[in-house]
């Protein structure tokens, strides 16, 4: 094989590298019942255990491709953090083999890598430096990050009298704007008002279209499906689905209201049943956030909605192709010809995930 060919097939395994792989990974940390149990291995020589292994993470094995947008799901303790950590470096596993190829740029604990003394501006530095940035290009890049923070003065003030949605957005803007190959994303997007949270999904968004790696780990389903190309999804340190997001995301959410039902079964008092003309019934709420913000000629104007379940009853948890009932009030000023009632379903960052109108059903009104 020439030179050429050479490069050629290096070029090749590059490409077809993946970003991030875990083989049989384990997490584990020694328990102890008091301090002096961890003083009887010490002076034992390790010869005597004298605790328990939790596993926060147990034999869990997976690939991220380069370029690939890459979702962990799970409840609080199935070993999200555990998992973002170890990829990042800042852990070690206990057994098994983890590949990381790219430089990684990791949003994880709030402001982690912050000095509090520092005021914003220095911790730019200090942060890029870490990252491997000399100071030449931390200084081309800390006006983007300056403007996407958006938090004023309070850059050359120090961090420690930032509110925590300050600090994320600083630590955000940090993260996305130092050229990382590999972005690990924890729970950050929950952090902050509704305009911060939209900004950094476009962001994100902006980034897996330049192809960049993304790990990312979140409760919110919604983000998800709305991010992830593939799910993983965890439980009690063990991989129990992967696959497609809609597939992981539908049988993670089909398990939690399974376990919600379980624990209402055994918690929920019963209480007796409204009559049906009872004027405390479900039927159209006028309370709807953002129900007075109305636009148009004013001949016709929605008094209230209702979001049902089938059985009639206000929805309480929207699962993946469920159905459920709208249910819309209006009332007519004057005559409207062909009347048209419709509506959309947004989730928290703004995006629309359902919606339909009386005409494209087929449904004309009287």
């Amino acid at each position: 094989m020439n030179l050429a060919e050479r490069s050629a097939e290096a070029d090749r395994q590059s490409h077809t590298m993946a970003a991030i792989r875990f083989e049989n990974v384990s997490k584990s940390y020694p328990i102890y019942d008091s301090p002096g149990d961890r003083l009887k291995e010490l002076v034992t020589f390790n010869r005597l255990e004298f605790h328990r292994n939790f596993w926060a993470l147990h034999d869990v094995s997976f690939e991220v491709a380069r370029g690939e947008t890459f979702c962990v799901i799970g409840e609080n303790g199935s070993g999200k953090s555990t998992l973002l950590q170890l990829v990042a470096g800042i852990l070690q596993p206990s057994s098994g083999t983890i590949e990381v190829n790219g430089r990684v740029s990791a949003l994880l604990e709030l402001g982690a890598g912050f000095n509090p003394e520092f005021t914003g501006r220095d911790n730019v530095y200090l942060n890029g430096a870490i990252l491997g940035l000399s100071t030449r290009e931390i200084d081309a890049r800390y006006r983007d990050i300056e403007e996407f923070a958006e938090i004023g003065d309070f850059i050359n003030r120090p961090v420690k009298t930032y509110s925590s949605g300050m600090v994320v957005r600083l630590a955000f803007a940090v993260a996305i704007n130092v050229d990382p190959e590999i972005l690990l994303v924890d729970e950050a997007l929950a952090v902050g008002d509704l305009y911060f949270r939209q900004r950094c999904m476009r962001k994100v968004n902006e980034l897996r279209a330049r192809g960049i790696t993304i790990l990312f780990v979140s409760h919110a389903t919604a983000d998800v499906k709305a991010l992830g190309d593939r799910a993983l999804w965890l439980e009690r340190g063990h991989a129990v689905e992967l696959g497609k997001t809609d597939r992981v995301v539908a049988k993670y959410l089909a398990a939690m209201v399974e376990k919600d039902s379980a624990y209402l079964a055994h918690h929920q008092q019963t209480v007796a049943a409204l009559p049906r003309d009872s004027t405390l019934a479900p039927e159209i709420a006028d309370h709807i956030p953002n129900i007075d913000h109305r636009y148009g000629d004013g001949r016709a104007e929605i008094l209230g909605i209702a979001v049902l379940d089938p059985r009639g009853q206000p929805l309480q948890l929207l699962e993946p192709s469920s159905r459920i009932v709208v249910r819309i009030s209006v009332r007519a000023k004057a005559e409207v010809a062909r009347p048209n009632v419709g509506f959309i379903m947004r989730n928290h960052l703004g995006i629309d995930f359902a919606g339909t109108n009386t005409l494209r059903e087929e449904h004309a009104l009287a």
